[in-house]
C-alpha cells in the first residue's frame, strides 16, 4: 500500500495527514479545474498551498482511481523541457459535478466542525468527585 505522506514529524503532522486523506481527491480535482496538470505539478501546487505532506507516490494511484471512476481523463503532451511526453489530467463533466458536490460537503462539514472547535468559554474544572 502506498503511503500518502512523507515522514511525519509529530502529532500535528499526523492530524494534518489524516485530515488531508479525506480531501486530497477534492484538492486534486480543484487543481485540475484550474488547468490540466501532470503528476509532479500536483505535488508542487499542494506544497505551495501549505500541504507539503503529500508525496508524489500518493498522487498517481489516486489519479488512476479517479480516472477509472470517470472523474478525470488523461492525455499525453510533449514535455516543455524536451523529455518524454507527460501524462496530463483534465476534468470530465462527472469530475466537475463531483468537485461541486465535494466543495459543498466540505464547506458544510468545516462550518459544523468549526462551530464546535471554535467554541470559547471557561475551561471545565475538575469537581473532585467521581466521574459517572
Amino acid at each position: 500500500m502506498h503511503r500518502m505522506t512523507k515522514e511525519l514529524s509529530g502529532v500535528g503532522d499526523q492530524r494534518r495527514s489524516q485530515l488531508l486523506r479525506g480531501v486530497l481527491d477534492l484538492c486534486l480535482l480543484a487543481l485540475i479545474a484550474e488547468r490540466p496538470r501532470y503528476g509532479y505539478e500536483f505535488v508542487e501546487a499542494l506544497r505551495e498551498s501549505g500541504l507539503e505532506l503529500v508525496s508524489e507516490g500518493s498522487i498517481y494511484p489516486l489519479l488512476a482511481r479517479m480516472e477509472r471512476a470517470g472523474l478525470v481523463e488523461s492525455y499525453r503532451a510533449p514535455s516543455s523541457s524536451g523529455g518524454a511526453p507527460r501524462k496530463y489530467y483534465r476534468l470530465t463533466g462527472a469530475g466537475q459535478a463531483e468537485l461541486s458536490r465535494g466543495r459543498a460537503v466540505w464547506r458544510e462539514f468545516a462550518t459544523q466542525a468549526g462551530r464546535i472547535l471554535d467554541r470559547t468559554g471557561r475551561p471545565i474544572e475538575p469537581t473532585g468527585g467521581t466521574t459517572p
